[in-house]
């Protein structure tokens, strides 16, 4: 009984430690964060003034305008 109550502190703690958290934003392609990963860039900031971390291949592609 304590292994088990041991075992289910440690993974609520892990739970609690993993980046990120649950907001998702960019249309549930990117996820609120302090630091995003390498391969995330941030297009736009979430409600929480953290970062929207975005994969490049969801993000709108720029649009260059003939002068």
């Amino acid at each position: 009984m304590k292994l088990f109550l041991l075992t289910l502190t440690v993974l609520l703690l892990l739970s609690q430690l993993t980046p990120g958290g649950t907001q998702r934003c960019w249309n549930l392609y990117g996820k609120c964060r302090h630091r995003c990963s390498k391969k995330e860039r941030v297009y736009v900031y979430c409600l929480n003034n953290k970062m929207c971390c975005v994969k490049p291949k969801y993000q709108p592609k720029e649009k260059w305008w003939p002068f």
